[in-house]
């Protein structure tokens, strides 16, 4: 399904921005708010992992479309409501060009219609939704799909920078690409670098580090010299948090004044975390973070000493 097809469900993002939040009504600063962060809904994975098959055994996704439906039930009880809703990647498990790809996307689509209306989506893409080593045309179809692979947006005076790591990772087939989205970043960060923003965020897939910089090189996270210059931009233009998924695990650390966030997937789990989001709440003076089981958000939800935060002046 395109997203002409699926118009007006929920918002694309288009000319490297979100509609959801008009630029002109978003710059200023106007208290704390939150919102909600998932990743790795990855409608496929869990019985390719369980059968030891991951390039063939995506036939079937009844979990993920479940554990995803009660994700969005907890997020949608929410009150006060999140600012929005992002989901950091790997939205589906079959690889550009295999089969089930078609089918996995009709059902996430039909499955995230059922957001609250008033809380916007925002799709980061990963490696599953792009490819390993992406190229012009699986772009293009994550574009046409899902909407821009990187893009800025503005809420309560806080300034968001999405973007499309495995042009970070592997950007062998599709050089020019990469070389667009770094020039965008370069503007965005000069834009967040001259601190015409109450702070700046960032959305990606793989994570610069899983537990710190100097970490060997791995599957789940970028090499050494990208997480190192991507870092130090990010610390240079006073970027304080990334928040990414794809290791199906939580994990992170900081680098300087940088804390890079891996959060754990609603769908398949790797290790011993529990499917769930995370939960992150912005003041004027830092950013605070806490992730919770889909028992636990759709059971209880928010925490006192969170939305407590969220009343500071």
């Amino acid at each position: 399904m395109s997203a002409a097809e699926a118009g007006g469900v929920f918002h694309r993002a288009r000319g490297r921005t979100l509609d959801a939040f008009p630029e002109e009504q978003e710059k200023e600063w106007k208290g704390p708010f939150y919102f909600i962060q998932g990743a790795d809904p990855q409608f496929g994975l869990m019985k390719s992992w369980s059968t030891g098959d991951c390039d063939n055994g995506e036939d079937e996704w009844g979990q993920e479309i479940r554990l995803t439906e009660q994700a969005i039930q907890a997020i949608n009880k929410l009150n006060p409501k999140p600012r929005f809703f992002v989901l950091c990647g790997d939205l589906i498990h079959a690889m550009p060009g295999m089969p089930w790809r078609k089918e996995q996307t009709k059902d996430l689509q039909r499955v995230l219609r059922n957001v609250d209306s008033d809380i916007p989506l925002v799709l980061v893409s990963g490696n599953h939704d792009v490819g390993n080593i992406p190229t012009p045309e699986t772009i293009a179809e994550f574009q046409e799909t899902w909407g821009d692979d990187y893009f800025s947006f503005w809420v309560g005076g806080v300034l968001f920078l999405v973007l499309n790591s495995q042009l970070l990772y592997d950007a062998s087939r599709c050089p020019a690409l990469k070389q667009a989205q770094d020039q965008w970043l370069d503007q965005q960060l000069s834009v967040a670098g001259q601190q015409k923003c109450q702070r700046a965020i960032v959305f990606q897939h793989i994570p610069l580090f899983l537990q710190s910089i100097d970490e060997e090189d791995d599957y789940f996270n970028l090499t050494k010299p990208m997480r190192k210059e991507m870092a130090d931009k990010f610390i240079k233009a006073g970027i304080k948090a990334v928040f990414t998924g794809h290791y199906h695990r939580n994990a992170g650390g900081t680098y300087r004044n940088l804390d890079v966030v891996v959060s754990s997937a609603i769908g398949c789990q790797l290790g011993k975390d529990t499917h769930g989001v995370r939960v992150v709440v912005v003041t004027a003076e830092k950013i605070i973070h806490r992730y919770y089981s889909l028992d636990e958000l759709s059971e209880r939800g928010i925490e006192g000493d969170l939305m407590d935060l969220m009343k500071e002046k």
